[in-house]
């Protein structure tokens, strides 16, 4: 047996923040590496066998570390971190959590929280066109808003554009009142709630009214070329394939896209194929066009998220299975 000493008078960080409330943190490093984690005043003792030691002692320097960023650890985010530390990822989360995309209005860091999420955010700054395509919670459209909202700040454009195509998720638009933009406005409040963080409400409703800011239907785009702008497609698993040409095809000069949806979520009649699924059928092999693919894992939302969406791809694979047989 090994006995290793982690010592947290050496960290800007507090017993009460690793070990968690009742310890709950340090039960579950004890049972994910089977080791026995004594715990004496600002020190940690580690017993076990030498490996499995060492991975809890990886683990433990990492959750400091992300305290010391976020000062805070959530328990939903220790079954992520477990898996960093097993993959032997820990350099690459921690040079993901020390890059900054931008700020909110108030000053709080916006960090990727995943090594998916970083994945996304370096496509969104290297490529013209970039798909996110990964299941909901997964942080995509707000890192996506957060990222044409940087682009704005620094000048780099003069415009964000913001729009999803018009498709009821089993609810019928048909009945509201108002035009179509009226219509669909509740449907983009995600988009709102993103740049209110970003700008605050009242600068985003006055970039909204001088047009800075564009929040649309997707049928507002036909027949336009959107020159210098961030352009965000959301929901775009309920495009057909004729409006993702559309789309796609607006692209102008010193402008950026950005393609967000989840497969899994399409809202189509049955017989139609959808936009996102054939572009990423027909676009993977143009390397000037990034797909970041973000999976159960980089969800940032409840941990009863990640297992919700699990069983329900999992029952969707068997039903496949069956109705294939």
């Amino acid at each position: 047996m090994t006995t290793r000493i982690f010592d947290l008078l050496e960290k800007d960080v507090s017993l009460q923040q690793l070990a968690g409330i009742e310890n709950k943190a340090i039960f579950e490093v004890e049972k994910r590496y089977r080791v026995r984690i004594n715990l004496v005043n600002n020190v940690l003792e580690v017993v076990g066998l030498e490996e499995d030691v060492q991975k809890a002692l990886d683990y433990l320097n990492l959750a400091t570390q992300v305290i010391e960023r976020y000062q805070r650890l959530e328990m939903s985010d220790l079954d992520y971190l477990f898996e960093v530390v097993d993959k032997g990822h820990i350099d690459r989360f921690i040079e993901m959590m020390d890059a900054i995309l931008t700020r909110t209005f108030n000053g709080k860091p916006i960090r990727a929280k995943t090594l998916g999420q970083k994945q996304l955010i370096d496509a969104m700054k290297v490529h013209d066109l970039t798909f996110a395509i990964g299941p909901a919670g997964t942080g995509k459209t707000y890192l996506a808003v957060c990222y044409a909202a940087e682009q704005l700040k620094k000048n780099e454009i003069s415009k964000i554009i913001l729009t999803r195509p018009a498709v009821e998720a089993g609810e019928n638009l048909g009945f509201l009142p108002g035009d179509l933009k009226e219509k669909v406005d509740p449907y983009l409040r995600p988009l709102y709630d993103a740049l209110d963080d970003m700008f605050s409400t009242e600068r985003t409703q006055r970039y909204i009214e001088k047009g800075i800011i564009e929040i649309a239907p997707l049928a507002y785009m036909r027949g336009r070329t959107l020159d210098d702008a961030v352009i965000i497609l959301d929901e775009a698993q309920n495009t057909t394939k004729a409006q993702m040409m559309m789309f796609l095809s607006r692209l102008g000069r010193n402008s950026k896209m950005i393609v967000t949806g989840d497969v899994d979520q399409i809202d189509l009649p049955r017989k139609q194929q959808s936009g996102l699924k054939i572009a990423q059928a027909y676009l993977k092999d143009i390397p000037e066009i990034a797909f970041a693919n973000l999976s159960h894992t980089d969800v940032v939302r409840h941990p009863l998220v990640i297992k919700i969406l699990k069983k329900f791809a999992e029952g969707d694979k068997l039903n496949d299975e069956t109705t294939n047989y």
